[in-house]
């Protein structure tokens, strides 16, 4: 049946060549990874690994001799240097491999600080890889002082581990708030008050000018004039899909490399899926950076390689651990114009937001039965009147069956 040639052993490409293998393909498969690891949960990378709650071996998506027994060639520390696709081949550490399909599911790349303002400093962290989390762990030890740049969730979760080990920790975040371009201020009150409840200096509205130190870095300048001894630096300012090589091989791209309903490229005989990917999605297009984004689009790829035309339909929902607070979300919240709270902190508290009548999406935190509630109805397209949510008394089951 040929050969299929996965590049990215992330979760999409694990989750592909799986797929392809439980859907009965006995060709070929090569799944090629930059990282010495094989595929690996990255969530708990932030969270459990770096709190020392979780070993190695249980990151790892599946035991590295699934994929020898799946007779699956897997990669790992590989550099794909180029694909050609009028010839299919790709060039890996110099050595030409051909290809009958090729999926791409090359994920995404955190931005970084420019050097100019001091981000190539020793001790200056991204979150991203298990290298990253294992080189800035060992700086993880009660009374160091830590600087966060970004309020994001990737921010948030480093500072609630930071604060839980005992660190000093200031979070810096140039935006009038935290969480901005992703939650409305109902949900950026609710981490404000949680991270400031642990002691965490949270700065809104602060940038950081610049940092300093001779090689490693001993010190920031904030936007507002304010200076800061640190220790070290974690940047969680917010990733960009991978796209170097679909460029350079001439696939087209729109924020990610841009694939149809299928997962098909603009190039023939090549796919993408997951984090790397924007998507058709209700009349545009989209980029979800999510775990079940990139299983879901990728066991799609995987089945439309096996020829089952079948499209992808997002159910986009995410997931953010901090502290002793779970937060789920459902749904995309993009364009809502009111927000209805049900609930109250320290209790179990949810966010709906709506655009004029109908339910986008839910932040449910600590509140399981209302995510998986709002979940079925944005995925079922009903929406309850916001009074009815709002209303303590409202049945919330019933709703589903309204």
């Amino acid at each position: 049946m040929g050969h299929i040639v996965v590049i990215g052993a992330g979760q999409a490409g694990s989750s592909c060549v799986v797929k392809l293998r439980n859907s009965g393909f006995d060709g070929k498969i090569t799944l090629i990874g930059s990282e010495p690891q094989p595929p690996y949960q990255r969530p708990p990378l932030s969270k459990a690994y770096l709190m020392g709650d979780m070993a190695l071996e249980r990151l790892y998506l599946r035991p590295e001799a699934f994929y020898a027994e799946q007779d699956i060639d897997l990669q790992l520390g590989a550099t794909v240097d180029a694909i050609d696709v009028s010839a299919q081949q790709i060039t890996v550490d110099g050595v030409s491999l051909t290809y009958d399909e090729l999926v791409l599911t090359t994920g995404s790349i955190p931005h970084r600080l420019p050097a100019s303002i001091g981000g190539a400093l020793d001790g200056v962290h991204v979150v991203r890889g298990l290298a990253d989390v294992d080189a800035m762990a060992p700086r993880f030890v009660a009374g160091g002082r830590v600087l966060i740049v970004g309020g994001g969730y990737i921010g948030l979760e480093a500072a609630s581990v930071a604060a839980k080990l005992g660190l000093e920790v200031t979070l810096v975040e140039m935006a009038p708030r935290i969480l901005q371009r992703v939650a409305a201020p109902e949900t950026s009150d609710f981490f404000r008050n949680l991270h400031q409840g642990h002691g965490v200096n949270l700065r809104e509205g602060v940038g950081l000018e610049r940092l300093t130190g001779e090689g490693a870095v001993s010190g920031a300048v904030l936007t507002d004039g304010s200076e800061l001894e640190v220790d070290f630096v974690i940047v969680g300012v917010g990733i960009a899909p991978a796209t170097a090589l679909a460029e350079a091989a001439g696939i087209a791209l729109d924020n990610g490399i841009a694939v149809d309903a299928f997962g098909r490229t603009s190039a023939p005989h090549v796919w993408a899926a997951g984090d790397c990917t924007s998507f058709p999605y209700a009349g545009g297009r989209i980029r979800l950076e999510s775990v079940p984004n990139a299983i879901e689009q990728a066991e799609v790829v995987a089945e439309n390689l096996m020829g089952a035309n079948k499209e992808y339909h997002a159910k986009p929902w995410f997931w953010s651990d901090q502290y002793d607070v779970k937060l789920q979300i459902a749904g995309l919240n993009t364009g809502y114009d009111r927000v209805v709270t049900r609930g109250a902190a320290p209790g179990p508290v949810s966010f709906w937001y709506y655009r004029g009548k109908t339910l986008l999406a839910v932040d449910a935190a600590n509140d399981p039965r209302g995510y998986m509630i709002g979940k079925r109805l944005i995925e079922s397209g009903k929406s309850p009147s916001p009074d009815v949510i709002a209303n303590p008394e409202t049945d919330m089951k019933a709703l589903l069956s309204a």
